[in-house]
C-alpha cells in the first residue's frame, strides 16, 4: 500500500544519539531548530526564557535553538510549550 502524502510540518534534522532529532520552525523571529522533550525524558529543572518560571522535572517542554547556529549547547533555550507558541506575542523576560 502507498504512503500517504503529509503535510511539511517541518523537516527533522539529525542531532546525534545524545540529543535527538529535531524539527526547523520559521516565524517572524527567525528560523529556529525545535526539540520537544516528554516528560519522561524530562529529569532537571530548567528556567523558562518567556515567563521565567521553572520548568520542573517531569514537565514535558520544547528546546529551540537558533537555525543558523551550529548547535551549541550554549544557545539552546528549554521552553514551556505554551510560552514557546507565543513567544511571538510576549517577548522573553530577563532575570535581573
Amino acid at each position: 500500500m502507498p504512503r500517504r502524502n503529509r503535510p511539511d510540518r517541518g523537516r527533522p534534522v539529525p542531532l546525534g544519539a545524545a540529543t535527538g532529532w529535531a524539527r526547523s520552525e520559521s516565524g517572524p523571529d527567525g528560523d529556529w531548530l525545535v526539540r520537544t522533550v516528554p516528560g519522561n525524558q524530562a529529569s532537571k529543572v530548567y528556567r523558562c526564557p518567556g515567563c521565567d518560571h521553572e520548568i520542573h522535572v517531569g514537565v514535558a517542554h520544547v528546546v529551540a535553538w537558533p537555525a543558523d547556529e551550529t548547535g551549541s549547547v550554549a544557545d539552546r533555550r528549554h521552553w514551556h510549550q505554551a510560552c514557546w507558541r507565543a513567544r511571538t506575542r510576549r517577548r522573553p523576560t530577563r532575570r535581573h
